[in-house]
């Protein structure tokens, strides 16, 4: 229901002037020396009344809407659902509400969304990029939006960026793979030019070619299960087939873990395989499937605190750095086998 309370209400019941019960309820009481008896009598005939500010016009009148503009790609992907739950919740404690839109991994759909995310008026925006270009979110942040990209990023851009080394993590879990022996490890990739994939597939490639190896197989055009599946039935059909598989998520990992048991394989024992991303299943699968730990919540951190550096003009010492790449770490569980 509508709240019709306003403050010329709050005013005739407490006798005290509109001016004065505008000023109690929006906080500036000592700015204009208003004693502290007025101001408990107007706070209870509020409460009493059971008033609830018009928000709509508060923010107008203070040129803020409170609300940051959410862009991922796809909230079926746990990882990127993970990252909007964080944001989400740590904006709220900092009084922002967060609009959260899904692009389905769609460029043209992204551009849209922001079209309508800037409609509403929003503060600023976090976006996980899904298309190849970035003009319409340059524009955004150069015409004043404070903006942030998280996970994916361009490196051409001046957009700030938070997001995991991930040419560090490919490469160190491609040689852990290598350490124990594999040299036909196949490399499933995810979309071609998002940054994140860019980044794992040079780290996969030079931890090959730094011990005397050459590339085994790179395939795949995106994060699906259904990737993950097609590509690995497609390898456990070749002669030469590969004795490790490297997922550059956790997602085509879930695939390729369903094409294996078709063919009555067994996890290490007849083919190793490892991830990207380290959902909380992982742990709980038989066996429990080695990967690359991305540190989702420092990310989501770094990246709120960067916004609301522009934001808030914080100007925090430790954030001045606008683009940001954390280091991730391998944990070990039991799906990689020595041959």
């Amino acid at each position: 229901m509508k709240n019709s309370v306003t403050i010329k209400d709050i005013s005739r019941a407490s006798q005290v002037s509109i001016t004065t019960v505008s000023r109690v309820l929006n906080g500036l009481s000592r700015q204009y020396r208003i004693s502290e008896e007025t101001q408990d009598i107007v706070k209870a005939i509020a409460r009493e009344l059971n008033y609830r500010p018009n928000q709509t016009a508060v923010n107008l009148r203070r040129q803020k809407s409170y609300s940051i503009g959410l862009i991922i790609p796809s909230l079926s992907n746990p990882f990127f659902s993970n990252i909007a739950s964080i944001v989400n919740h740590e904006l709220r404690k900092r009084g922002y509400s967060v609009i959260l839109t899904d692009s389905g991994e769609d460029e043209q759909t992204e551009i849209e969304e922001l079209d309508l995310l800037l409609d509403r008026q929003i503060d600023g925006l976090i976006v996980t990029p899904s298309g190849s270009s970035y003009d319409h979110i340059e524009k955004a942040y150069n015409n004043g939006l404070p903006t942030v990209c998280i996970d994916r990023y361009f490196e051409a851009t001046s957009v700030p960026y938070v997001a995991t080394d991930n040419y560090q993590g490919a490469y160190e879990l491609t040689t852990h793979l290598i350490n124990y022996g594999h040299t036909r490890i196949a490399c499933l990739q995810g979309v071609h030019h998002v940054m994140p994939n860019v980044q794992r597939t040079k780290g996969y490639q030079q931890a090959l070619a730094d011990h005397g190896l050459t590339t085994y197989y790179i395939g795949g055009t995106n994060f699906s299960e259904e990737n993950g599946y097609t590509e690995t039935h497609r390898l456990l059909q070749r002669k030469d087939r590969p004795t490790a598989i490297f997922a550059l998520s956790d997602t085509i990992a879930l695939g390729a873990i369903r094409a294996i048991r078709e063919y009555g394989l067994i996890i290490p024992k007849d083919i190793s395989l490892v991830t990207f991303d380290n959902a909380i299943y992982l742990d709980y699968m038989a066996p429990a499937i080695t990967s690359i730990v991305q540190p989702v919540n420092e990310i989501a951190r770094v990246s709120i605190r960067i916004l609301l550096d522009k934001l808030e003009k914080m100007d925090i010492p430790e954030f001045n750095e606008e683009k940001v790449t954390i280091e991730p770490k391998i944990v070990y569980r039991d799906s990689v086998a020595k041959v």
